[in-house]
């Protein structure tokens, strides 16, 4: 059997699966936001530790052990 739904009726579904999402299911929902907002958060951080110089293992065990030097 083969279930064939135009673009309006599938988009309509979707309203209504969103719909019962937030209001039955308010923590889940709240789950999930909260996930996509830290993926895109630490895609950010990536990109954005990407565009600085890389220090070496040496570099950071130093600072780990004798702690930063201003």
């Amino acid at each position: 059997m083969e279930i064939i739904l135009k673009e309006q009726e599938l988009k309509q579904l979707l309203e209504e699966i969103i719909f019962k999402l937030f209001t039955e299911k308010r923590e889940i929902f709240k789950e999930i936001i909260e996930e996509v907002i830290e993926d895109i958060a630490l895609g950010k951080a990536i990109e954005e530790g990407r565009k600085n110089e890389f220090v070496t293992k040496d570099e950071i065990m130093d600072i780990i052990e004798n702690g930063l030097k201003v």
